[in-house]
């Protein structure tokens, strides 16, 4: 009887276990886009770029660490965190899984610390839409800016996205040619409970964190 409980017991805590795991691992993936925003925000070469393409963003896309194998040719993976502004306040944050099969504009990168800020409707309905999959979207300018450079613009003078990207010592380009944007859904489910969708967290606002006001604090300042 006594090990029947104890079984019973156990099947009730390993899986309140497991959802704790994964919201420890949502809070620390928000504390490092804290961290990633804050560094390129501190770097002389690109501070200037971020600090007034921030103050007109639509959204933003932070990757703390986008991870690359192989060289020239290989593959990247990382965890993204989508936030979108509206009168002036950012929305909850919600998590996207990013995978590019070809590394594009990035040579020599390992492990970057990667910034899309998102200009205008456009840009955001083709990462929400994963339009990137195949390819770029031809209907969204997207422009890199790397160290010493002053961000690029297209022929009517602006972009839809504009990518930095920062490796230990190092800059890369940050392409979304044949970049897989995908929510993560169970990241979003256990942050905020409920099966959320990502237009429900920053599109029609439902849910919220505080846990993400310190990122609020860092992109908007």
């Amino acid at each position: 009887m006594f090990a029947r409980l104890a079984l019973v017991f156990a099947l009730l805590i390993v899986p309140q276990a497991a959802t704790a795991q994964v919201v420890s691992d949502q809070t620390r993936m928000v504390a490092k886009a804290v961290t990633a925003v804050e560094r390129l925000r501190r770097d002389t070469n690109i501070a200037p770029n971020i600090d007034s393409l921030l103050a007109r963003a639509r959204a933003v896309l932070v990757v703390p660490d986008l991870v690359k194998g192989g060289f020239i040719i290989g593959g990247e993976y990382g965890t993204g965190i989508l936030l979108t502004r509206d009168n002036g306040s950012w929305s909850g944050p919600a998590f996207y899984s990013i995978a590019t099969g070809s590394v594009g504009l990035q040579i020599g990168l390992q492990d970057s610390e990667t910034l899309y800020i998102i200009m205008s409707d456009g840009g955001l309905r083709a990462i929400m839409n994963n339009r990137f999959k195949a390819g770029a979207d031809a209907s969204v300018a997207v422009a890199t800016v790397g160290a010493g450079a002053q961000a690029a613009t297209t022929t009517n003078g602006h972009a839809d996205i504009y990518a930095f990207s920062k490796a230990v010592g190092a800059y890369g380009g940050a392409s979304l040619a044949g970049s897989g944007i995908l929510p993560r859904h169970s990241w979003n489910a256990a942050y905020y409970g409920g099966n959320p969708s990502p237009e429900d967290i920053i599109i029609a606002r439902r849910l919220d964190s505080p846990q993400a006001d310190r990122l609020r604090d860092v992109l908007g300042r």
